[in-house]
């Protein structure tokens, strides 16, 4: 049987990635095989370094669509570059390749740095990805099951949130997150959105969270489970976010910060919007961490278990 595989651009050479890969494919059982998109040199040093046991057989990417793939094994497309920028967008570009090529629907990536590797020409992967796939439409999901947040701006500086969030860019969120639950995980989300400014309320004669937030939200009130804007501080408590599935915030940190804390590495980074699945484990290069083995792998586990289940 030819099982669809899911695509993994490790990413930075520099990072805790393969520790916690091989962390993740001793500790739990996945059907889906792996293409491993990367340096095999550096992979084959990494095998060495940890220890890892299972075979990682190498493919030919122009023989790709010939080959017949099987449960639980995994393969690596070579992709060398000794510029670390050049190296990350060519493993992207044989991922994208594969993608566009319906070879697979499933993609994940490691860490990459953002201001080395991006140069400063996107906000993230996230923008990344999508400007890829001429996608306009889509929203960072940080998911949990029990509880998901989606920033309505991303790597924005705070200076410029303001000037940026919009009724349409809201309403436009919002119905990619309700899209996404219901086509992908099979129920329609109860959405709560926070507000901008503290409480809600502001000093300024104009108030984002009365003249902008709640008019999206009401305008939408009709055809999804969606309310607010609730103040941001206290939206977060225990018996408050029970009563959603979804926290939309206007700005990066105003909902990744409490959803880090709630469920440290038990989350995962879903571009919703886009014609496949992309999801990346939520963490960062961390190479302070390399060679300690001493990073925790949950966030890449659960990333593998959704794409496996699809």
């Amino acid at each position: 049987m030819n099982f669809k595989p899911i695509l993994i651009v490790p990413g930075e050479r520099k990072s805790v990635f393969f520790e916690i890969f091989f962390k993740s494919i001793k500790k739990r059982f996945f059907s889906s095989p792996i293409v491993l998109i990367c340096d095999k040199q550096n992979l084959e040093k990494e095998i060495k370094k940890y220890k890892f046991k299972k075979p990682i057989k190498k493919i030919d990417p122009k023989k790709i669509y010939l080959k017949k793939f099987k449960k639980k094994e995994i393969y690596v497309i070579n992709v060398q570059d000794k510029n670390s920028g050049a190296y990350i967008h060519n493993c992207f570009n044989v991922a994208f390749k594969l993608i566009k090529k319906g070879f697979s629907n499933k993609i994940l990536n490691g860490p990459i740095n953002k201001t080395q590797t991006l140069k400063r020409k996107y906000l993230g992967v996230t923008e990344y990805v999508a400007k890829n796939f001429n996608q306009n439409k889509f929203a960072m999901l940080i998911y949990n099951k029990k509880l998901s947040v989606c920033p309505v701006t991303t790597h924005l500086p705070l200076k410029l949130v303001a000037k940026k969030i919009s009724k349409k860019l809201i309403k436009e969120k919002i119905i990619i997150i309700d899209s996404f639950y219901k086509n992908i995980l099979g129920f329609r989300p109860k959405i709560g959105v926070v507000g901008l400014n503290p409480h809600c309320e502001s000093i300024l004669k104009f108030n984002e969270d009365t003249k902008i937030i709640f008019p999206a939200i009401q305008s939408l009130k009709k055809t999804i489970n969606v309310n607010g804007p609730f103040p941001a501080d206290t939206l977060f408590l225990k018996n408050n976010r029970k009563k959603f599935d979804v926290i939309v915030g206007m700005y990066h940190d105003q909902v990744l910060a409490p959803i880090k804390t709630i469920f440290e590495y038990d989350a995962i980074n879903i571009t919703i919007g886009l014609p496949f699945l992309r999801v990346t484990p939520d963490h960062g290069p961390n190479e302070k961490m390399i060679g300690k083995d001493n990073s925790d792998p949950m966030s890449l586990i659960r990333s593998l278990e959704f794409l496996d289940k699809r």
